[in-house]
């Protein structure tokens, strides 16, 4: 239900004095927002500030306990998605949100009124028709009649922006939709969010990835603490005064390097293959050492750490431990040579997400924690209590699932976990990945805690400015083998770019 508002020139959709409390707790307060028409609108800030709430709010999913919306000048009481949709405003979550059993054409009518034939079924020929003309206009095509199950990730967040259009939204809210993208697919949608603007669709979008926001937005709003900071022009904002605005402190701090003292080697690789992921790799890692490995997705990094961890062991080459060769067919394995390792999906490959927060940090020494083969429960809870306080996990007990968790404080639990057995050498796959720039920074100054502690470390990472800052060394993989290898004194971007693309690099030691 509207009501008049005091403007002259109204935006197409506004928060007013925004505040949304749980449990006398404001998850955000004082949030003023404009949506301008035909605007992309990056919501900025640390998990836990407030993001998800306010869009929440406007969607309708929350009442605000203070302020209001706007639509077109009009103060806007809305109790539900339902309403929030009527008013042109449709929301795509982090995760699919989709059917995937239904076809993409029963997905996009979903809650919708079906068009019916003369003697009243539903005119499915008119509903494909409608379906597969909306897909167009977003540069693709698909058989709508094949489950959404049969989707790539990418595809499903085009089907949902197809949903949203077929919902009449002149507002579409996006939240991480590019968490399970690969660069290319970004790209795609990056050029959907173009062409929706184009067709005067505002977007709000909402994203960890700092290169996102200043690629696709044209105004940032920054929230800290569930208050709002600034916002502005994208072009008024750098890569640093984004960074200060969102954590209260520096990019140098977060990037900030410590001195370690680099030791003698403890892991050496001589000739490891795998067909079909990786071919003659050789390296060394020293202890005190953090060895980034970067290259493009697909480059045979992963593989590589699993096969040196015995997830999918090698078909040939040597790994040695302190100089001693030594054979890894399993995880337990691993562990015995004081190996550990952190996968890159921590929710499909890391994290029990059901089980407790306490269950998980403990899993991988359970025998440690046992007497007559059962869980000591107290020495696990203690034990899980005093790693929640050494790597900062807040946002629930210790006895709640690690689902409930933040992205951030999940991966930080993952952390522990993997460095539950005080292994000597990690691996860490992508160790920072979706999550936000103040997890990431505990997360580095983890990592150069582990170094001083005189462990060693290979860095998978996908993030220049995060394997060029925290690495001693660098190689660079592209298509299974190794193009580059760099010492602290070589870096540089252009170089190690070139590497990934399969320019092979003149000094590979």
């Amino acid at each position: 239900m509207m009501s008049p508002a005091h403007t002259s020139h109204s935006p197409a959709y506004a928060l007013r004095g925004m505040g949304k409390s749980f449990g006398g707790i404001f998850a955000c307060r004082g949030v003023d927002i404009e949506v301008n028409p035909s605007e992309v609108i990056a919501i900025a800030g640390e998990n836990g500030a407030g993001k998800s709430t306010t869009v929440k709010c406007l969607y309708g999913l929350y009442a605000p306990d203070e302020g209001f919306v706007e639509i077109a000048g009009q103060r806007v009481r809305m109790s539900s998605p339902r309403e929030g949709e009527a008013h042109g405003i449709s929301m795509i979550p982090q995760e699919l949100d989709l059917f995937p059993e239904l076809s993409i054409v029963e997905n996009l009518f979903v809650g919708r009124d079906r068009p019916r034939t003369f003697w009243g079924g539903f005119d499915w020929a008119a509903m494909r028709r409608r379906a597969s003309e909306i897909l167009a206009s977003l540069g693709v095509s698909f058989d709508v009649t094949l489950p959404v199950r049969a989707l790539s990730a990418a595809n499903g967040k085009l089907v949902e922006v197809a949903r949203a259009l077929n919902r009449e939204a002149r507002l579409i809210i996006m939240d991480e939709p590019t968490a399970a993208l690969t660069e290319r697919e970004a790209d795609r949608l990056f050029s959907v969010v173009r062409g929706l603007t184009a067709k005067g669709v505002s977007v709000i979008y909402i994203t960890h990835r700092l290169d996102e926001i200043f690629q696709i937005s044209d105004r940032i709003v920054v929230l800290r603490d569930g208050g709002m900071v600034t916002s502005g022009p994208t072009r008024d904002f750098t890569v640093a005064s984004l960074v200060q605005a969102m954590v209260g402190r520096s990019l140098d701090q977060l990037y900030a390097r410590r001195y370690h003292v680099i030791g003698a080697d403890i892991l050496s690789v001589e000739g490891l293959s795998r067909t079909g992921s990786f071919r003659d790799i050789s390296f060394t890692l020293r202890g005190g050492e953090i060895l980034g490995i970067s290259g493009l997705i697909g480059a045979g990094r992963s593989e590589l750490a699993r096969a040196i961890y015995g997830f999918d062991p090698a078909d040939s080459g040597t790994i040695l431990v302190d100089g001693k060769p030594v054979r890894i067919r399993s995880v337990k394995g691993a562990l015995a040579q004081g190996i550990a390792y952190l996968p890159e999906e921590r929710r499909s490959q890391g994290l029990i997400l059901p089980m407790s927060i306490a269950g998980n940090i403990s899993f991988a020494i359970l025998g440690r924690l046992s007497r007559l083969g059962f869980v000591a429960r107290r020495r696990e809870r203690a034990f899980a209590l005093e790693s929640s306080r050494r790597f900062r996990i807040v946002g629930a007990e210790l006895e709640a699932p690690v689902e409930v968790l933040s992205g951030g404080n999940q991966q930080k639990v993952l952390l522990a976990k993997t460095l539950a057995s005080d292994p000597r050498i990690i691996i860490l796959d992508e160790p920072a990945r979706g999550v936000d720039i103040g997890a990431k920074a505990e997360i580095y100054a983890l990592i150069e805690g582990l170094a001083q502690a005189g462990k060693g470390v290979v860095l998978i990472s996908s993030e220049m400015n995060e394997v060029l800052s925290l690495s001693d060394r660098i190689l660079v993989m592209h298509e299974g083998s190794i193009t580059g290898a760099f010492d602290r004194d070589q870096f540089s971007a252009e170089a190690i770019g070139a590497a990934a693309a399969g320019q092979e690099y003149s000094h590979v030691a």
